[in-house]
């Protein structure tokens, strides 16, 4: 069952060594993360399990322990999830037995927010799911994931749209903002039926990359009756950037 949910962006600038400079425009962000795991932790979960866009090669599950690192990004800096060294150099493995696939970026930042935080709390799994899967596949795997343990938390990673603004990665689109509005709602309201119905093909249009996982939280919460409260909302570089929690 789960009983806890936590929704948080995943640009690596999050991580204070990649936006270096802009660092700074990203601590209100940073500070509802850490907010939103609080609220993980507080449920007291059998389980953790992180979900966040993958590319193909990235989808799939990852055990604990997986690595990752921020390579693609300038910054030689590694991590681990649920266990490992702290943001080892380069993500250079230190255990041998450590899986050999690198966690997918969303999945990066994630591992570095549950560091940052000193998650200890409970086992933490990875699930990496693909922009294209079709939103019933995402609602199924919500329910088979919460299936697996009596007191399941997810973290869910992903960013609203990135066409909020002239300079944003898509440019402007009029829809956006609108959109990026609907989900703010529903995260905010823990409005399951709403997260279900989100419009997958104009999600991948608005460059959504939270529309999957969004729909993976919905069917692991479905007729669990939690509720929720929105930390955070803003789109400093023209990408909607949300942070919320459900208890």
């Amino acid at each position: 069952m789960l009983v806890a949910a936590a929704v948080c962006p995943c640009p690596p600038l999050l991580v204070p060594e990649v936006a270096v400079g802009a660092a700074p425009e990203m601590d209100s962000a940073r500070a509802a993360c850490e907010d939103a795991l609080g609220i993980l932790a507080a449920a007291r979960p059998d389980r953790l399990v992180v979900v966040g866009p993958a590319e193909q090669s990235g989808q799939g599950p990852y055990q604990e322990g997986a690595r990752g690192s921020f390579r693609g990004f300038g910054v030689d800096l590694g991590v681990h999830l649920g266990v490992g060294p702290r943001a080892c150099p380069g993500g250079d493995r230190t255990d041998s037995a450590a899986p050999e696939r690198e966690l997918p970026a969303s999945l990066a930042v994630a591992a570095w927010l549950l560091q940052r935080t000193d998650w200890s709390h409970a086992p933490v799994e990875g699930l990496g799911v693909g922009e294209p899967l079709a939103a019933e596949r995402c609602i199924q795997i919500g329910k088979e994931i919460v299936a697996r343990a009596e007191r399941v938390a997810l973290l869910v990673m992903g960013d609203a749209s990135a066409c909020r603004s002239l300079k944003a990665p898509g440019y402007l689109d009029d829809r956006a903002a609108g959109f990026d509005a609907e989900v703010a709602r529903a995260l905010a309201a823990a409005d399951v039926t709403a997260l279900k119905a989100l419009d997958a093909a104009l999600a991948r249009e608005l460059m959504a990359s939270g529309r999957a996982p969004w729909q993976v939280l919905a069917g692991a919460a479905e007729g669990v009756g939690l509720s929720g409260a929105l930390l955070y909302e803003d789109a400093p570089y023209g990408v909607g950037y949300l942070v919320a929690a459900w208890s």
